[in-house]
């Protein structure tokens, strides 16, 4: 945390011009506008404890938008980065993970959680009249924080003051946020911090601020990764040719202390930044047999880089299509069900919900074990999406209709998974036109079961179409059900 001093500590030991040249200009003007661009959020504003030859000064800047992650307000996930009690900051987690980037400090330094920064005070874009209007009582030192009206990319903090509200500008320079050049901050969040301890000319300390109705925000500080244990030298990690696309950027085969490496790739200086963050800080928490596994984050001047172990057979779907009926066993389909139902069934022990599940997002290690990957969009139960596309045919009606997204949204989609193992990696709905899709399944339609599917999957199947989602089953259910399946059949075999 930055170190604060001490000007005067309120009101009334700051100069009227003072006060005055912190406010937001052009206060009368209140248009809206139709873009907002992002900007860096991280620079060098506090020392920490660093590799030798990694300084927190040393990492780039990255245009990090801090209101990409967003959670309700009322929902607790005690697993997920960051937890809803913003009173404090949330504890940080040890893992069972090596730290692969100290190999001295193993028994002494291992990896810790990576923490969201919670940000109920953010609300986002809206006018300078709405915030006066939702600033009520004006009690002195309550506040929020909105994007800026009149300066698209910057903020305005809007502070109450003897029944009035005062709209400070929150201003980029030198990729640091600050109000008047004097006091420069990383992010909002340590911004908001540094003032709810000491006005430092503002009208008056913040003292309470009024969180935003509904979803919130959180915002990711990189230097986390840092004092967490994940980062990655980049002389440590070589770069060899492409093997797929990503979310982000390309996926890059690597070499890591002697091992191949799957590495995914932030190419351009995007608001993206955040949500590749917030991807890799979740998996910082996320630690299971079956699901892909963070080895750690690589910081340079161009690039940011996410490390995860190599799968070395690639995806589900395709390893199914490609090598079809000849080479895929009942036992290995059997064994691809267990594994991502293990995989989920401790997501959903973590309240953590995927939303995009299908075997796309399944990989195949060179052991032919499966595991869950793909977390850019996993987030806390009930998180809801608004925009985006979302894969029609793997998605559960509620999802679809409502944006109600649960560990229930997820079984439907595991559903259609093991249709798609059984039929070896066909494209669901086979007959049906996707705009016919919804119709039919909101009418009680049920695919067919694939050629020679044990009945015993195929009504693992129906349970998880349930159009009610209450009366779908858990993936810890469901994975007992797998397990004794898989015992039978690996007894049988032998």
């Amino acid at each position: 945390m930055p170190t604060y001093h001490n000007a005067g500590g309120g009101y009334p030991n700051v100069s009227a011009p003072a006060r005055q040249a912190k406010l937001d200009g052009n206060q009368n003007h209140h248009t809206i506008p139709s873009n907002v661009t992002s900007h860096p959020l991280i620079q060098n504003s506090t020392q920490h404890n660093v590799p030798s030859n990694l300084s927190a000064s040393n990492i780039p800047s990255h245009p990090v938008s801090p209101t990409m992650t967003t959670h309700p307000p009322n929902v607790t996930a005690p697993n997920i980065t960051s937890h809803m009690n913003t009173g404090s900051l949330p504890v940080i987690l040890t893992s069972n993970v090596t730290n692969l980037s100290n190999p001295a400090a193993l028994s002494v330094n291992p990896r810790h959680e990576v923490k969201l920064n919670a940000m109920p005070w953010f609300h986002g874009k809206i006018s300078r009249e709405t915030a006066e209007r939702l600033l009520r009582p004006r009690e002195d030192g309550l506040f929020l924080v909105r994007e800026s009206t009149n300066f698209p990319g910057d903020y305005t903090l809007c502070v109450c003051y003897q029944g009035r509200v005062q709209h400070y500008r929150v201003k980029y320079k030198n990729n640091q946020l600050t109000i008047d050049d004097e006091e420069f901050f990383e992010n909002l969040a340590l911004l908001v911090e540094h003032y709810e301890q000491d006005a430092d000319g503002l009208c008056t300390q913040l003292t309470k601020s009024l969180p935003k109705q509904g979803k919130q925000d959180f915002c990711v500080d990189p230097k986390a990764f840092v004092e967490a244990g994940w980062v990655i030298q980049t002389d440590e990690l070589e770069l060899r040719e492409c093997i797929g696309k990503g979310e982000f950027g390309d996926v890059l085969l690597g070499v890591y202390r002697g091992e191949r490496v799957a590495v995914k790739m932030l190419k351009d200086n995007s608001e993206a930044a955040q949500r590749f963050l917030a991807e890799a800080s979740l998996m910082t928490s996320l630690i299971h047999d079956n699901l892909v596994k963070l080895l750690g984050l690589v910081f340079n001047n161009q690039h940011m880089y996410l490390v995860t172990e190599y799968m070395s057979k690639g995806s589900l779907v395709d390893y199914l299509r490609s090598r079809g009926r000849l080479h895929v066993s009942k036992r290995d389909q059997i064994n691809f069900a267990y594994d991502t139902c293990a995989g989920m069934a401790y997501l959903e022990s973590r309240h953590v919900v995927h939303r995009d599940l299908a075997a796309r997002n399944v990989l195949v290690a060179e052991d032919n074990s499966a595991k869950v990957s793909d977390f850019g969009l996993a987030r806390d139960e009930n998180f809801s999406l608004e925009g985006g596309k979302l894969p029609i045919k793997w998605t559960a009606p509620e999802a679809l209709k409502q944006n109600k997204f649960s560990n229930k949204s997820d079984m439907w989609s595991f559903g259609i998974l093991l249709w798609e193992i059984y039929s070896f990696g066909r494209i669901p709905y086979p007959r049906i036109p996707l705009a016919d899709v919804v119709k039919c399944v909101e009418k009680g339609y049920k695919m067919e079961p694939p050629d020679s599917c044990p009945h015993e999957v195929y009504d693992i199947m129906r349970q998880a179409w349930d159009l009610q989602p209450e009366k779908r089953p858990t993936f810890y259910d469901i994975k007992l059900m797998l397990g004794q399946l898989k015992a039978e059949y690996t007894k049988g075999m032998n």
